[in-house]
């Protein structure tokens, strides 16, 4: 019997003229392993998108090989690490640009503030990594581009309502979503719990009684304006990137931060962004 020959249809030539800036795949479900500040490392389930550039003359590209690259890189994808694979990917696709996304919860164990009963807290973050080859073709130097997003719900209650009530204010739940460029390491911890501090008050996943009239008392001491959470993120990113802070020397040169009010007293959000260069 005659060996079936097996043909690399990826490889065959492509006469339409026309490159593609992305190709590759999309949605991979992936369970990972990302570093924990308290337990060294946890393991959460990633939503990924992985891809290419392909020149004009390629009719198409290896798809199995970005999941065959990805998964030697799973149980240790920290920041570094995350470049480190799109780098494997480009090469190994023998690609000029590599492109990665990867959405995750991050879970952290949060006690009640008074009760101090556990609970687990989820937020969302994502890592978005770019690496090229150099156009100075005689180092062979790469470029690399890396953000990180993270996205932190809380409490904020309304200082208008506050000051024109005789009883109460109305208070809303929001999130607040950083997005850094990262230069050096820096722990997501210590974001969450800057976004968290700046807030009318944090949420927790578990409240007793005490609990609860702690965190309503605490959202009325502090009343935040959609515009004032931005503010108030803003400067302490701001401090921790300049390297005032002692926990961090500068991990990042850029950020943005968004905020976004689920109001309780009106049939729309209230919004607000800015960014840091």
């Amino acid at each position: 019997m005659a060996e079936l020959k097996m043909i690399d249809m990826q490889k065959q030539q492509d006469d339409r003229e026309i490159p593609l800036q992305k190709v590759g795949v999309k949605n991979l479900q992936y369970p990972v392993h990302v570093l924990d500040r308290k337990n060294h490392t946890q393991t959460t389930s990633a939503v990924v998108d992985l891809y290419v550039n392909l020149p004009e003359h390629f009719k198409g590209t290896h798809m199995s090989r970005f999941v065959t690259v990805f998964h030697k890189y799973h149980e240790n994808l920290s920041m570094r690490h995350f470049l480190l694979m799109l780098e494997e990917i480009r090469t190994t696709l023998n690609a000029a640009e590599a492109f990665g996304t990867l959405r995750f919860p991050f879970y952290i164990e949060k006690k009640s503030p008074v009760t101090e009963q556990c609970g687990m807290m989820a937020y969302e973050c994502i890592y978005e990594g770019t690496v090229r080859q150099s156009e100075n073709r005689r180092d062979g130097e790469k470029k690399s581009e890396f953000f990180v997003s993270i996205s932190v719900p809380v409490t904020t209650l309304c200082p208008c309502s506050k000051a024109i009530s005789e009883k109460g204010a109305h208070n809303q739940r929001g999130i607040v979503t950083v997005k850094v460029q990262n230069t050096s390491f820096f722990w997501i911890e210590d974001i969450i719990e800057l976004i968290e501090s700046c807030a009318s008050c944090s949420l927790y996943s578990v409240l007793k009684r005490e609990d609860e009239k702690f965190v309503t008392e605490q959202a009325y001491k502090n009343p935040r304006f959609v515009e004032d959470l931005v503010r108030e993120v803003y400067i302490g990113l701001r401090d921790f990137a300049s390297g005032e802070k002692p926990r961090a020397e500068k991990p990042f040169s850029w950020f943005s931060v968004e905020a976004e009010n689920f109001e309780s007293i009106h049939n729309h959000n209230a919004y607000a962004y800015t960014e840091f260069t």
